[in-house]
């Protein structure tokens, strides 16, 4: 394991700046919200530690990118914030996320709510639509044997779909994503110039890389180019916390690419770049001080109300929602309660920040 470990005064650099105008815009913040920045840089933090490489095939070995500290954040002129009237975030469900649609939508709402909590912005969902709608390319990936939708004809029917008060609109699903013929998958794609994005959540089921996972297809029989039958039955997940978390992780981080936050090779954080499963995993839920020092200075929420925001996301109940159980065929109402067990530790580290925030 290789751990990428910057020193104080690179890191003081790139969270506050050398350019005078910066710095005087950080020593204008709130003291607490300094003090809690500050511990990107003191040594021994216990909020906030280096990146750590576990393989070759890690993002950062694999995929050399210039860092991005908060000065070229903020003079880039291509980044993007929230502006009088554009200031929703949208979220366009494509195909089901559960396995009824009373549960999709539960899920649905669940994503809704972290994204405002992450972000302080109003977040709509649109009405969930069917593959079809979409017209875009598939295929059965040819070793996988996966279904596989094209995320770049979907960010096209995303651009389209745009409204008129949007900041952005993300388009998410549980069928897996292909960029282009070339590549075997991708997680999520974003387009920072058009304020769109798509995002899977495919594989972050607990069987999708198991030799019994349901959703391969042996043969893809097609009738015609407007036949999308094949995703009538398609496989779709178990609604578990590990899967709400990988979805949560993944919908935020791409949706921080459409503000203009690349990849973070600071410390560890949410904007860290995944080539694989593991390497997402080993990501945490939120962002280091120098990528939430950007992202504060494009939406403008103090600190400690978003940290409150998201424990009350996590602590707040769920409605009844109808689900199917195992022995029977019909929907049964049911209490289908948020499942936040994965959350437990990323809590308990909020409320650390909290505490720092609070002195």
């Amino acid at each position: 394991m290789q751990t990428v470990r910057h020193s104080e005064h690179t890191l003081k650099t790139a969270l506050i700046s050398k350019n005078p105008e910066l710095v005087k815009q950080y020593e204008q913040l709130d003291p607490r919200e300094q003090r809690l920045l500050n511990e990107a840089f003191r040594p021994g933090s216990d909020l906030f530690g280096p990146i750590t490489l576990h393989s070759p095939s890690d993002w950062i070995i694999s995929h050399p990118e210039a860092p991005q500290d908060f000065e070229e954040f903020f003079s880039d002129l291509h980044r993007k914030s929230p502006s009088s009237g554009k200031q929703t975030i949208y979220i366009q469900c494509i195909g089901l996320l559960g396995n009824t649609r009373s549960i999709s939508e539960e899920y649905l709402k669940w994503l809704k709510g972290y994204c405002e909590a992450f972000y302080g912005l109003t977040v709509k969902l649109l009405e969930p639509i069917p593959v079809s709608a979409t017209r875009c390319s598939f295929r059965v990936n040819d070793s996988t044997r996966n279904l596989q939708i094209h995320a770049g004809q979907i960010l096209t029917f995303l651009k389209k779909k745009k409204p008129e008060d949007a900041f952005c609109v993300v388009g998410i699903t549980m069928i897996d994503l292909y960029p282009r013929d070339s590549w075997n998958f991708v997680f999520g794609q974003a387009s920072l110039t058009e304020g769109v994005g798509i995002f899977s959540f495919a594989r972050y089921g607990t069987d999708f890389y198991s030799s019994h996972y349901r959703g391969k297809v042996k043969k893809l029989e097609r009738k015609s180019s407007s036949d999308y039958s094949v995703f009538d039955d398609y496989c779709l997940p178990e609604a578990t916390s590990v899967l709400l978390l990988r979805s949560c992780k993944t919908l935020t981080h791409e949706i921080g690419h459409i503000f203009g936050l690349r990849h973070c090779q600071w410390l560890a954080c949410l904007m860290q770049g995944s080539n694989h499963l593991e390497e997402a995993d080993r990501r945490p839920l939120d962002l280091c001080p120098i990528c939430l020092r950007k992202l504060q200075s494009a939406v403008g929420f103090r600190l400690r109300d978003r940290y409150k925001a998201l424990v009350k996301w996590i602590d707040a109940e769920s409605t009844d929602t109808p689900r199917v159980t195992p022995k029977h065929s019909r929907e049964e109402l049911a209490t289908l309660p948020k499942p936040v067990e994965a959350f437990k530790e990323w809590k308990e580290w909020i409320t650390r920040c909290l505490a720092v925030l609070q002195k």
